[in-house]
């Protein structure tokens, strides 16, 4: 008879969303297992080798366990993370797993046990209380579906979604009004089976790359049309001549009978394995394409579990499942539909979430654009992308709780894809940071659900947003405002503020308040009075450039002329350091106070900017800026 562990939180799934609430609901206090398919956890971040996150990458947004692992990254990635253009932060997903297992080390009170899939829910009444896996059953207050394929819905028959709905279900703009081709051919977005490849240098001549069983290299022509060979590498260039190969057009994104991945075991099987190959195909076709010098990459990913492959040394440059973009969807108390990821009217931020009581129910936040993926072609979505910094990002939205608890079910709470969202609104609501905070606001809702004694729907929202607020290791934004960075002294202040007052949250995203503010001794609120304060701005001591395009973790130092091409564009032709001058940089930042400077800057006046170089984007990231003379 198998072995019945008892946990107060389990997380069943080591994915992003799942290692997230794992370690949050442990560094809580809760005793917590934390059950995973694959060798890694991290999901998106490391095993299905999407080291290229997108969204939640301004300052202000890099918050809780997602700023952490920012943090970590950048102490432990040699050269830093500025190589690809598709991201500000790419990495070595190696090291990725390193971090999240490290995590779970340090916590006495968080069993990680992998190569484990769930069998069957089990229930007490209406209230799931617990997952029974091959070898053990494990009982817990707080279940946490946390799997790529929202695969605990299905098993336990929880009310969930999968697929396209129609316009006149929410009167979602972006909606289609009724099945057309598209939606008939593909179900959810397309799913990528990663790949990586290494850049061995100029004379090189790499081990070349089988055909799979089936290898069809006409659908991948054109794959980079618009743009030149090295502009189509550097897309997801990594540390070390590494290239993360997640290429959207004509590429390896694959949703042929993506139904396959809901029916049975052999379906299943039969999908991935039609992925793998055809992602395999499409690094043959880069090879052929580009040369020898470009092969797999080796030793990056644990072997895959695919059965019965040929040339199983090659699979270690094969992330060990899809790169899933979507899942089964809870049906929840609320729903994430695409209008709550939109800008209101006049704005450049989307409403706040307000239940029927008047609560501000937001536990986690993003900003990426709404990006759909199907191989077949694109649909037209509603505009949420927008210029800050000089680029293009998108517009900061929310996530309420009750998109985290299902509609009748007890004990149970979802911290994935798998949350309760529209398919129209998933594509923002997917990407890695958003997940990641999900995670972490699901794992601390279980492990306060644990203390308290209570089902998640009975959790006091306020009780939640104040313990992610304050939590000791990983403070967590949950009002998304550009200039408000957790250095800020009124941050705690701030958030509070916006949450008890939602109607004041401003349309620009920014604090209309002095960027000193100070609390009315009488009340403890914001003090709109308080006198302006800026913040100097001070420089690192001067760092040589390397020529060679390899950054560093420490800013350098620039010297140029500043010109304004047009709102939010601009460049810095540079005067030195000398390796560089005379040649012109987009100029970009992640930064609210740099941003607005630039914003206000005349054209054609001489700066010193404190930054780093990214020559896969031809960008200049500035981290401080000031005028010379």
């Amino acid at each position: 008879m198998s072995p019945t562990l008892k946990a107060d939180v389990l997380v069943v799934g080591g994915g992003t969303g799942g290692t997230a609430a794992a370690v949050q609901a442990a560094r809580r206090g809760a005793k917590t297992i934390l059950v995973s398919e694959f060798p890694w956890l991290g999901g998106m971040l490391t095993t299905a080798g999407v080291s290229a996150p997108d969204g939640n990458e301004l300052a202000a947004f890099q918050t809780g366990l997602w700023g952490a692992f920012l943090g970590e990254l950048q102490q432990r990635q040699p050269g830093g993370l500025d190589w690809g253009w598709v991201s500000f932060f790419t990495y070595d997903p190696r090291i990725g797993a390193e971090i999240f297992a490290d995590w779970v080390k340090c916590l006495p009170n968080l069993q990680w046990i992998s190569g484990q899939i769930a069998q069957d829910v089990l229930w007490e009444g209406n209230r799931i209380s617990g997952v029974r896996f091959a070898d053990f059953t494990v009982t817990a207050k707080i279940t946490l579906d946390a799997t790529e394929l929202g695969d605990l819905l299905a098993l336990g028959e929880v009310g969930h979604r999968w697929g396209w709905e129609f316009q006149a279900e929410w009167g979602e703009p972006s909606a289609p009004i009724a099945s057309n081709d598209l939606t008939e051919r593909y179900s959810v977005q397309a799913p990528t089976w990663v790949a990586i490849m290494q850049d061995f240098g100029e004379g090189a001549i790499a081990p070349e790359i089988p055909a799979p069983p089936v290898d069809n290299p006409d659908r991948f022509s054109d794959a980079w049309k618009d743009y030149t060979p090295e502009q189509f590498l550097n897309y997801g260039r990594l540390p070390g001549g590494l290239l993360m190969i997640n290429w959207p057009i004509r590429g390896n994104d694959y949703g042929e009978g993506v139904d396959r991945l809901i029916g049975s075991k052999t379906s299943r099987q039969e999908f991935l394995q039609e992925s793998l190959w055809h992602t395999q195909s499409f690094a043959r076709f880069i090879q052929t394409k580009l040369g020898r010098r470009y092969g797999l990459a080796q030793n990056i990913f644990p072997i895959s579990q695919i059965e019965n492959q040929p040339n199983s040394s090659l699979l270690s440059a094969f992330a060990l499942h899809p790169y899933y973009r979507e899942s089964r969807r809870l049906r929840g108390i609320s729903t994430v539909t695409e209008q709550d990821i939109l800008p209101f009217v006049g704005a450049k931020v989307a409403k706040l979430p307000i239940n029927s009581e008047g609560i501000c129910e937001t536990i986690a936040i993003g900003n990426y654009a709404n990006d759909h993926h199907y191989p077949s072609g694109d649909i037209p979505l509603q505009p949420k992308s927008i210029r800050w910094g000089g680029r293009w990002t998108g517009t900061p939205f929310t996530i309420p709780y009750s998109a985290l608890i299902p509609e009748s079910t007890d004990g149970l709470l979802v911290c994935e894809k798998n949350i309760s969202v529209s398919h129209i609104a998933n594509g923002a609501t997917r990407l890695q940071p958003v997940v990641m905070n999900i995670g972490q606001a699901a794992g601390m809702a279980a492990a306060l659900c644990a203390e308290a004694g209570c089902q998640p729907r009975d959790l006091s929202v306020r009780v939640l947003q104040e313990a992610l607020l304050q939590d000791a290791e990983a403070r967590a934004t949950v009002i998304p405002l550009f200039n408000l960075t957790l250095d800020r002294s009124d941050w705690l202040d701030r958030q509070r503020y916006y949450l008890d007052r939602p109607q004041a949250y401003p349309a620009s995203g920014e604090c209309p308040f002095p960027l000193s503010v100070k609390s009315d001794q009488k009340t403890g609120f914001l003090n709109e009075s308080s006198v302006f304060e800026p913040r100097t701005l001070t420089f690192e001591p001067d760092f040589s450039v390397n020529p060679s395009g390899k950054t560093a973790n420490t800013d350098s130092q620039f010297s140029g002329i500043f010109r304004r091409l047009s709102a939010q564009d601009w460049t810095l032709t540079l005067t030195s350091p000398a390796s560089v001058a005379s040649q012109t940089w987009q100029l970009v930042t992640l930064d609210s106070e740099t941003d607005r400077f630039l914003h206000n800057c005349e054209t054609e006046k001489p700066l010193t900017v404190s930054g780093r170089l990214n020559f896969a984007g031809a960008w200049l990231l500035a981290g401080a800026v000031a005028l010379n003379g």
